[in-house]
């Protein structure tokens, strides 16, 4: 059973998610890696008070 784990900052709706998963549970059965019942995707949002970047001033 393959598990896809996406880590992003909050502020994404259920709406957008969902569409994000469905694409990749497709594009895997497209490519035979898994088939689209035994595929899980796991999303992890992070506040923006814990999240840094080097970058950010």
């Amino acid at each position: 059973m393959p598990f896809v784990r996406i880590q992003l900052k909050e502020g994404r709706t259920p709406q957008q998610k969902e569409e994000l998963a469905k694409a990749i549970i497709e594009k895997m059965e497209e490519l035979k890696f898994a088939s689209p019942d035994a595929i899980r995707v796991i999303y992890e949002d992070i506040a923006p008070e814990d999240f840094y970047s080097g970058q950010e001033k």
